[in-house]
């Protein structure tokens, strides 16, 4: 046995994992070359080794909710190549989410194409986690997040809202049928920007392709929904100092994003590479930080197990309509869309990742604030 397979056969033996075992989340292999890519660059090699056929496993969410739950990832770390080490440095020292790069995630992944994403998410376009309390199915669970989000901006018939990060105009869609509300969305996706306009003739709704820290105007509420694991902790303060900026006194703020336990230096390399280039996901501490003297904290509300239910439905809506995209995408394409859901379900099922919806008022305003819980 190479030295490469027996480190990684005693790494998984802690996270109860068998190389060629008989259980869902066991590890089969076709190409012992993939030991050495997981030894010299760890979740990257694990990733492309995948990607390129060299082992298969019957459950990857389950998989990576070991792998997770073990603390794995942090020991493999410890070993850190200098790959992995200059992945690191370069997201502490750069800016890699600066205004010259803000467009790259749009091009390269939600530039993928409106038909391939229409396939996999729900009727109102929710790549974001639902809210899945009394709800039977997606659909029903996005609905229930959006609504809840409305509630919780106290939306009134002919509030000015702003969106960052519009997506393909679910929420803007939603928000001015039941609300009535004045809408505008900024996303730096064109394929996302002309879905929402299309979709939206003829009602009270503004897209605009533009980076959020091009916005101007002032707006009564202003929501962001999956959109802040795109702006990187160098920025943070640049981006809760605009909406200080663009919030009214007494208005209110949701932000909704992707959070995690304890602060990072990085994101994992391989979303990094494939996924979202530039993504980092934030801690509790520095949402709070940088928001600190710009806005205050009204609502904190965490359903990170929700995001699980979530990509399992989206994995479940990708595989029954692969067939349909087969000639468009290679096969390396279906096999990293498959690890990218189900390791990030494994993420939240472990809870090192959690979602929380945060409500700020203006720093200003004395105004009470009333909870929304469905």
């Amino acid at each position: 046995m190479s030295s490469s397979r027996q480190i990684i056969t005693n790494l998984l033996q802690q996270a109860g994992i068998t190389i060629g075992g008989p259980r869902d989340w066991d590890m089969i292999i076709h190409n012992d070359q993939c030991f050495d890519m997981i030894i010299s660059n760890w979740s990257l090699g694990l990733g492309e080794s995948y990607m390129h056929g060299m082992w298969d496993c019957k459950r990857l969410d389950q998989f990576f909710t070991k792998i997770l739950g073990a603390n794995l990832d942090h020991q493999a770390k410890t070993g850190m190549s200098f790959s992995l080490a200059w992945h690191v440095l370069r997201y502490k020292f750069l800016n890699l989410q600066n205004i010259q790069r803000a467009f790259e995630v749009g091009e390269r992944h939600y530039d993928l194409g409106n038909s391939f994403f229409e396939s996999m998410l729900d009727p109102f376009m929710q790549y974001s986690c639902g809210y899945w309390d009394k709800a039977k199915n997606l659909n029903q669970a996005q609905v229930n997040k959006l609504d809840m989000i409305c509630q919780k901006l106290h939306l009134q018939p002919g509030d000015r809202v702003l969106e960052i990060g519009c997506g393909w105009g679910g929420f803007a869609e939603y928000a001015i049928k039941h609300y009535q509300i004045d809408y505008t969305g900024v996303s730096i996706s064109k394929e996302q920007i002309q879905y929402a306009k299309k979709r939206l003739k003829g009602l009270k709704a503004s897209f605009k392709l533009q980076d959020y820290r091009k916005v101007t105007g002032r707006f009564d509420k202003i929501v962001s929904i999956g959109m802040f694991e795109h702006v990187g902790r160098k920025n943070y303060r640049d981006y809760f100092e605009l909406v200080n900026h663009c919030l009214h006194q007494d208005g209110l703020f949701l932000l909704h994003t992707i959070g995690c336990n304890q602060t990072k230096t990085a994101t994992d390399p391989w979303i990094h590479k494939y996924i979202f280039p530039n993504g980092y996901i934030p801690s509790n501490q520095q949402i709070t930080k940088y928001a600190e003297g710009l806005l205050q904290l009204e609502d904190w509300h965490n359903f990170g197990p929700y995001y699980d239910l979530t990509l399992m439905a989206w994995y479940q809506n990708f595989s029954q309509h692969w067939k349909q995209f087969q000639k468009q995408y290679p096969e390396s394409f279906f096999r990293m869309w498959k690890y990218y859901l189900l390791c990030c379900a494994g993420y939240f099922r472990s809870r090192k990742g959690q979602l929380w919806q945060i409500v700020y008022r203006h720093i200003n305003s004395q105004k009470p604030y009333q909870s929304y819980r469905p």
